[in-house]
């Protein structure tokens, strides 16, 4: 491979991926990832060491999934040592050969087993027992699995066809204990919450947040699957405000929600809160918020010092005051509406 981009005057960088027989060719500004054909030597259900060969189907038989395991010549003709293509054309999910085997080589493949099962099959339940078995025998594998390679697979996962279905298929199968999910977790919530979501492009933790009881569960989550802060954060947050941060019959829908986005001042606050939304099947409301643009509060501390108050203390306090009035207006209320309170 690098003669043949040698020869074609075509730039190779990172050579960090040769030992595994992958060379990164720079063409007309993009990087493209080019693997050779390569045979396990040993695996130990992480890692593979490799050699290269020239045989396609020795390539093709350490595949995970035989619909990842098609090839296709420049000249359009087909590859398929392990009926792959049929199995695409029955929307099937199957292991390459024995599933135990494929398993053991890598444990990650159990959670890749679920994602293309979501992005493959029509309907939920369309497993094959022995498949299952397999999973179920080796999930303690799953363990020794990075948190970042599982959480790679199970984001997607939980954003894809019959996520529902295949998130209580892995409590089932107890995978949960072995991938950073509470043990016990809320698998009806969950199920609740993907069905009014999932038309709403929900993001993964938004889904993944019904599973747990309490903060302390998504904290030994993020210590297992080292999530992003981002990520956390919206967990953290779903799970402290899914009931406390709710629509009211007392006032206009919109108001406990808009009012907490002002009051947190957070740049990402409508974002969560959004999620929120998704997480309560509030689709109203979501699209309400959507078109929504937070308020600029009119009146700063230089003003109040402009009028005469000086304590830092004296014009929090106002402040806050003023934003109160504010809100209660619906954020109407001007800038010299606001200070007319200041001087009376």
């Amino acid at each position: 491979m690098k003669r043949m981009f040698q020869t074609a005057g075509i730039r190779m960088i990172n050579n960090k991926g040769e030992k595994h027989g992958t060379i990164t060719a720079r063409i007309h500004n993009e990087n493209f990832e080019v693997t050779t054909l390569r045979v396990d030597v040993q695996t130990d259900g992480r890692h593979a060491e490799v050699e290269f060969t020239t045989d396609w189907q020795k390539d093709a038989e350490r595949r995970d999934l035989t619909i990842n395991s098609l090839f296709l010549g420049l000249d359009g003709t087909l590859y398929d040592y392990f009926k792959g293509y049929e199995d695409l054309q029955n929307c099937k999910v199957r292991f390459v050969g024995s599933a135990e085997q494929r398993i053991q080589e890598d444990y990650l493949r159990i959670l890749r087993y679920f994602r293309f099962y979501g992005r493959v099959a029509l309907k939920p339940g369309d497993h094959e027992p022995e498949t299952l078995a397999a999973i179920r025998e080796n999930s303690r594998g799953l363990a020794a699995i990075s948190g970042e390679r599982i959480w790679v697979e199970l984001k997607k996962m939980v954003v894809g066809n019959h996520a529902a279905h295949l998130l209580e298929l892995m409590y089932n199968l107890e995978l949960a204990q072995y991938i950073g999910l509470p043990p016990d977790g809320n698998v009806e919530e969950m199920k609740r919450v993907w069905q009014k979501a999932k038309d709403h492009s929900p993001k993964p933790m938004t889904i993944l947040a019904a599973l747990f009881h309490c903060p302390e569960e998504v904290e030994k989550m993020d210590i297992r699957l080292k999530v992003s802060k981002e990520e956390k954060t919206l967990a953290l947050f779903l799970v402290k405000y899914r009931q406390e941060l709710c629509k009211s019959d007392d006032e206009p829908s919109m108001k406990p929600f808009t009012d907490f986005i002002i009051d947190s001042r957070e740049l990402d606050s409508q974002s969560k809160v959004c999620e929120l939304l998704k997480y309560q099947g509030e689709e109203k409301l979501l699209a309400e918020l959507c078109r929504w643009s937070v308020p600029r509060f009119p009146v700063s501390g230089h003003d109040l010092r402009r009028m005469g108050v000086t304590s830092g203390k004296e014009i929090g306090a106002t402040l806050q005051k003023l934003r109160d009035i504010w809100k209660k207006s619906r954020y109407q209320m001007d800038k010299d509406e606001l200070l007319s309170y200041v001087k009376s």
